[in-house]
C-alpha cells in the first residue's frame, strides 16, 4: 500500500478545509462532461417589437426594434438599432411592421420613411422617404409585394419589397390608414379612416374592384377571417365592433360591449381602437381605451359578450401568437389567451415597461425567418402554421 508523502498530505487537507469553509461539496468526477453545443442567436422564437410605437412617446420603450425570446417568458433579448428619424433627429413614430420571409427582411415604416433591416446582419439595407409619407402597411404571402398606403392621403403605393420601388399607385378616397393583404394572396383589404366604406383590391390589376359596407363611421383597425369571409372593424364613435360579410360586401352585424361606459381616450380618437381574432378564429378581442381593458366575445354569431380584462395602460392595438397561446395588448401585457391571466409585462434591458402597436412574431433559425406571424391579429383557422 502506497503512503502518501507528509507535503502531500498536507496539501490535501489544506485543500479539504478551504473548500469546507467556502461551504462548496467537492466531487472528483469520473470524467470530464463533452462540451454542451451552444446555440447561436437567431435559432428561436421572438417577438420582434418597434418602438416608438405609441406616436413618437420614447417613455414607452425607447427607440429601436426590441427582440424578446417567447419559449423563455419573453425575456428581453436585445436591441437592434433603427432608422426613422424627424429632421431634428429625434426618433419619429412607428405606423407599421412587417416581414418578408424569402427575403429573410423586417420592414418598419415611420411617418416618412421605411425601412429594410436584414434579420442575419441586422444592417439597414436602405431606408426611403415616400411622397405622402407612410402608415401602416401589409406583404403578400409570397413576401414580395407590399400595399403601402400614405399617411393618411388618398392613395396606397404599391411596392416592391426587394427595392422598395413603387410600382403601382391606387387612389381611394382621402385617408388611407390600415391595410391587410389576405391570405389568399389575390385581396388586399384597405381601410380608409374618411370613408365608411372598405376597399378591396385585386392584387393582379392593382385596382379596387370592390367595397365592402357602408359601416357606420370611419373605419379603424380591422381585421379578418382566414378564409376571407368575414370582416370585423372597429370604428369612430363605437365601443364595440361592426362585422362585414366579404362575399355579399353587406354590413352584417354591429355589436356594442354592454356594461361600460365608452367616455373619452387620450389617443386615436375613438373608443375601440384595436381588434383581433384568436387563430381559431373562436373570440374576438377588441380594446377600451377609456377604461383600459380588453374585451372578448364569441367569434360567431350572435357574437356573445364573455368577458373583460383589466389593463394597466389603454390599449390601441391587439394581436396574437401565432399558435393562439398569448395575446399581445398594446400597453404591454402578456396575457394567457385560455386562462385570461396577465403572464407578465414586457420589459427592455433596463426593465423598463415596453409598450408598442407595432410587434410582429418570428420563427428562426440560424438567422433565416422560417415562419412569421402579423402585426394584425388576423385568423388562421384555415391557414397553416
Amino acid at each position: 500500500m502506497k503512503v502518501m508523502r507528509k507535503e502531500h498530505t498536507t496539501a490535501f487537507l489544506s485543500l479539504c478545509t478551504l473548500l469546507l469553509i467556502s461551504g462548496t461539496a467537492w466531487i472528483v468526477p469520473s470524467s470530464l462532461p463533452a462540451d454542451e453545443p451552444i446555440p447561436a442567436w437567431g435559432t428561436g422564437h421572438y417577438l420582434y417589437v418597434a418602438t416608438p410605437g405609441i406616436r413618437d412617446y420614447l417613455g414607452y420603450g425607447g427607440h429601436g426594434l426590441l427582440v424578446f425570446d417567447i419559449d423563455n417568458n419573453h425575456k428581453f433579448v436585445k436591441r437592434i438599432g433603427t432608422k426613422g428619424l424627424h429632421e431634428d433627429g429625434s426618433p419619429s413614430n412607428v405606423k407599421g411592421i412587417a416581414v418578408s420571409v424569402p427575403l429573410n427582411s423586417v420592414y418598419i415604416t415611420t411617418l416618412q420613411s421605411m425601412q429594410r433591416i436584414d434579420l442575419v446582419t441586422e444592417e439597414v439595407l436602405w431606408e426611403i422617404s415616400y411622397e405622402g409619407g407612410c402608415d401602416r402597411m401589409s406583404i403578400a404571402p409570397d413576401g414580395m409585394t407590399m400595399y403601402l398606403p400614405s399617411l393618411e392621403k388618398d392613395f396606397w403605393n404599391v411596392v416592391d419589397c426587394e427595392t422598395g420601388d413603387v410600382i403601382a399607385k391606387i387612389k381611394v378616397h382621402s385617408r388611407a390608414h390600415n391595410t391587410i393583404y389576405g391570405p389568399s394572396g389575390n385581396r388586399v383589404y384597405m381601410a380608409d379612416i374618411a370613408s365608411p366604406l372598405l376597399h378591396v383590391a385585386d392584387t393582379k390589376t392593382h385596382t379596387v374592384v370592390q367595397k365592402i359596407g357602408p359601416f357606420s363611421a370611419g373605419i379603424r383597425p380591422f381585421t379578418i377571417n382566414s378564409d376571407e369571409s368575414l370582416v370585423f372593424v372597429t370604428v369612430n364613435e363605437l365601443l364595440g365592433f361592426e362585422v362585414g360579410d366579404l362575399k355579399t360586401g353587406e354590413k352584417i352585424a354591429s355589436i356594442q360591449v354592454l356594461g361600460w361606459d365608452k367616455g373619452p381616450v387620450r389617443r386615436h380618437g375613438n373608443p375601440s381602437h384595436g381588434i383581433g381574432l384568436t387563430p381559431d378564429e373562436k373570440e374576438i378581442w377588441v380594446c377600451d381605451g377609456h377604461n383600459m381593458r380588453m374585451h372578448v366575445f364569441s367569434g360567431e354569431a350572435p357574437y356573445q359578450q364573455l368577458t373583460t380584462i383589466v389593463l394597466g395602460d389603454m390599449p390601441g392595438w391587439v394581436t396574437f401568437s401565432m399558435d393562439g397561446q398569448y395575446a399581445y395588448p398594446s400597453s404591454g401585457e402578456v396575457i394567457h389567451v385560455k386562462t385570461r391571466k396577465v403572464l407578465s409585462m414586457l420589459q427592455d434591458e433596463n426593465y423598463n415597461t415596453v409598450s408598442s402597436e407595432k410587434m410582429i412574431e418570428i420563427y428562426m433559425k440560424d438567422g433565416k425567418v422560417t415562419r412569421a406571424g402579423d402585426q394584425f391579429g388576423l385568423g388562421r383557422l384555415h391557414k397553416g402554421g
